[in-house]
């Protein structure tokens, strides 16, 4: 997938850059995350899980989302009321999963915990949710809103198997990752928001897609610390770069146009997903809004010239709350 093949020339990768403004963020963004209602579920009581050990669960996910998915967590904020507290519950199961592999010394012990959390699933469905303050969560966001329990196996599924320490052997497989996680995610929010859309599912699709390659480049000087390349190889041997160049932080322009292609795919379902604007129902908007977040990494990193090491790429943007305000207000995406 050569740069030519694009179609995209360095300097013509334009991304639309959102209203600048030199005003605060109004506080309402923040005040959004005190004490959110429980859901009056049908069923079971919630109450028959609120004792020892389940109290502020839905804090609990807050907080996680707050240190874990800060974006993910400002998104939440934005979402309509009736919808914030599943949406939180949404994002933090997906933190659980995705920092388990980060958080083992073996295998086994992942599988073991993802196997929690299948079995943990497959209980909210039988309304027998273990005390754990996330399934806890989760199991009211099921009951509100009847999401779609595929979605929810598919993401454990693919995480499971993402447990292997293997790089991605193409773009494609890469995309089949984020596909089974990121969209995954994108289409229980859009279940939380009460659409059903076939439209509003291909932009879902794609803008999980470029999620997914974001984060994948976004987290390269991570994984590179720790003596792992998860970067697709055969963008790396068209380009003639191995992984001993990404783990001694080469920047020569061989390095810089493996980044480049990765980028151009990502801003390419950018693209794609925002073709469907004019047919994507409004109300879906709020549960695209991570396109702000990912269209500043890649304006950000186009700056640097696909220097994927450059220190300026591990900054925050504080002024993303503003950003992201702006864009819900517009209503765009």
């Amino acid at each position: 997938m050569a740069a030519s093949a694009q179609g995209l020339a360095r300097g013509q990768l334009r991304l639309r850059t959102a209203g600048l403004c030199c005003r605060r963020p109004s506080r309402g963004l923040y005040a959004r995350v005190r004490r959110l209602p429980g859901p009056e579920v049908p069923g079971r009581s919630v109450a028959a899980v609120s004792g020892p050990g389940a109290w502020g669960t839905d804090s609990y996910c807050l907080e996680l989302l707050r240190k874990r998915d800060y974006e993910g967590y400002l998104c939440s904020l934005l979402l309509p009321a009736e919808s914030r507290s599943s949406a939180f519950a949404l994002r933090a199961f997906n933190v659980e999963l995705a920092q388990v592999k980060d958080s083992i010394s073996e295998k086994t012990i992942g599988l073991m915990r993802m196997q929690f959390w299948r079995k943990t699933v497959e209980d909210i469905y039988c309304d027998n949710p273990p005390h754990q303050p996330v399934a806890i969560e989760l199991w009211k966001a099921v009951k509100r809103h009847n999401l779609t329990k595929r979605w929810l196996m598919n993401i454990i599924d693919e995480r499971e198997k993402n447990l292997d320490d293997k790089a991605y052997r193409n773009i494609k497989e890469l995309e089949n990752y984020a596909e089974n996680t990121q969209c995954s995610l994108l289409y229980l929010t859009l279940e939380i928001l009460g659409i059903k859309d076939l439209h509003a599912d291909h932009a879902a699709s794609h803008i999980g897609k470029a999620q997914g390659i974001v984060t994948c480049l976004r987290a390269t000087p991570y994984h590179v610390s720790r003596r792992k390349v998860f970067l697709p190889m055969d963008i790396c041997m068209l380009h003639g770069v191995s992984q001993e160049d990404f783990l001694r932080r080469n920047q020569d322009k061989n390095v810089r146009d493996v980044i480049y292609d990765i980028a151009s795919q990502a801003h390419l379902h950018l693209k794609h997903a925002r073709s469907f604007h004019k047919s994507v129902p409004v109300k879906a908007f709020p549960a695209f809004l991570q396109t702000v977040s990912l269209e500043d990494f890649l304006k950000k990193i186009q700056r640097v010239d696909f220097d994927i090491f450059h220190p300026s790429l591990q900054q925050k943007n504080s002024l993303l709350p503003l950003y992201l305000y702006i864009q819900s207000w517009r209503k765009i995406y």
